[in-house]
């Protein structure tokens, strides 16, 4: 075993000695490198310039080093010169396209405050109208709609607006002004549209419309005082008849309703009683046919019948008459119509 220990120890002892050999080689080799490429570099260079002229021949001394240098310099000065100046150009292309849109902007922002002065005065001349509407309904906007009243030349004066704040351009807050006031209007139309929908209703419940709707639709006799057509004598017609001078030609409800009495009377012939609401009937007599029954609700304009001429008649006619309570009155009153006698 000593000597087995002996061997290896030796045997290390000449590893690290051949590795130390290796290395110290090694960095001779590169210090020579070194040391050869130092002398290459700083070789000495004489640069001449001679001109054509008998002036004095310039010359200066240099070396490898201070050469490749200075070419490597003006080399990097002359890309960075052309990279800049492609930028350079870039960037004034860019600021042309900018100037172009910011002028297209000016244009679009003058156009735009023309239409807001337009909408200004369009607001001024609704507020108007308006107001004197809402004034003939009875129907108050309250004080901050009548505050906009006030004649003047901007929306702020219009609508009473407080002062514009800091930063905000006075076309925004005037858009914003009659943003508020269009809102504060949406609840009086809404009452006018609640009114005119009960006026509507109101409307659909009398008897306004004519009982015929055909072209050649006349009254062959008016309500009250007439000479009866069968004996000559005077007497008061409680209705209008309204003749197209044949029969078959729809008969329509004057009012909605419901539908009372659907039957024949000798005098009357065939004929229609319907209910409507305030205590309004409506009878409508000399029927060649029914389109309605008995108990039926029906609506202003629905076809009931037929002109005809049963009963005591003439000729093919409809008698219409309308009663309020145990009266009855001149429909004529009711009806809005301009027929020919």
């Amino acid at each position: 075993m000593p000597k087995t220990q002996k061997a290896m120890k030796k045997m290390e002892k000449r590893a690290v000695s051949n590795l130390a050999q290796n290395f110290s080689s090694a960095f001779r080799s590169i210090g020579s490198a070194f040391v050869k490429l130092f002398r290459i570099f700083d070789s000495k260079l004489t640069i001449m310039i001679v001109p054509h002229s008998q002036s004095k021949v310039l010359n200066f001394q240099t070396n490898v080093f201070a050469l490749l240098f200075g070419l490597l310099l003006f080399i990097g000065i002359l890309v960075s010169f052309f990279y800049f100046n492609h930028h350079s150009i870039s960037a004034n292309m860019q600021i042309n396209s900018l100037t172009e849109q910011n002028r297209a902007t000016l244009a679009s922002l003058d156009e735009l405050r023309d239409e807001n002065a337009n909408l200004f005065q369009a607001a001024k001349r609704f507020q108007t109208s308006l107001s004197q509407s809402l004034s003939l309904l009875g129907i108050s906007q309250g004080e901050n709609t009548n505050n906009s009243t006030i004649s003047s030349s901007d929306l702020s004066s219009m609508f009473n607006s407080t002062e514009i704040a800091k930063g905000t351009t006075r076309e925004l807050a005037d858009i914003r002004e009659l943003t508020s006031y269009l809102e504060n209007s949406i609840e009086p139309i809404e009452q006018v549209g609640k009114m005119l929908k009960t006026q509507q209703n109101l409307f659909t419940e009398i008897p306004s419309i004519n009982p015929v709707k055909n072209p050649n639709v006349h009254v062959s006799m008016p309500f009250g005082p007439n000479v009866h057509p069968l004996n000559g004598n005077w007497y008061i017609h409680k209705g209008m008849d309204f003749s197209t001078w044949r029969s078959g030609d729809p008969v329509m409800a004057t009012a909605s309703g419901q539908v009372v009495t659907v039957g024949f009377d000798n005098s009357f012939g065939n004929f229609v009683i319907i209910k409507h609401n305030h205590g309004i009937y409506t009878r409508y007599a000399h029927l060649s046919s029914f389109r309605v029954k008995r108990g039926q609700l029906v609506d202003q304009g629905q076809i009931i019948g037929n002109i005809g001429n049963t009963g005591i008649s003439t000729g093919p006619h409809l008698h219409y008459e309308v009663h309020i309570g145990s009266d009855v009155v001149d429909p004529a009153k009711y009806i809005n119509i301009n027929l020919q006698k």
